[in-house]
């Protein structure tokens, strides 16, 4: 076994070792925390635009949101950031862990395990802070 590194591997070495010497608070960068910047939409907003405001008789905006949790597992949970801002709205709309955990787990059937599994870990990350936010 060699140790050399492919062209990526050095390439992305260079890239941290570059955005070190930029930033040395670069090294521990996570884009995890724009996430945070984002705005939680309130409840009546989003019942206004994606809810009852469209259609009388139609959908609320907790159905909508867990129905493109729906989708969002069945793509493979691909897009962690959309993914976990639309658990947040989901729950701001109400959503209770149960209904989240359970919508997803029914996609397993679907989309399999391994989009169910990391759906999922992305949905306890959301979960688990909004618990912190709590206490």
């Amino acid at each position: 076994m060699s140790d050399t590194k492919t062209p990526f591997e050095l390439m992305m070495g260079q890239a941290h070792e570059m955005a070190k010497a930029f930033n040395p608070a670069l090294e521990s960068f996570s884009p995890k925390g724009f996430e945070k910047l984002w705005p939680t939409v309130p409840k009546d907003v989003m019942e206004l635009w994606f809810g009852k405001g469209l259609s009388k008789e139609g959908l609320d905006a907790k159905t909508r949101l867990l129905l493109t949790l729906a989708g969002l597992t069945m793509q493979g949970a691909q897009a962690d950031t959309p993914f976990r801002m639309t658990v947040r709205h989901a729950m701001e709309a109400g959503a209770t862990k149960e209904e989240i955990a359970e919508t997803i787990a029914q996609m397993a059937m679907f989309a399999g395990i391994p989009a169910m599994t990391r759906a999922m870990e992305l949905a306890r990350d959301v979960m688990e802070d909004k618990k912190d936010d709590a206490e």
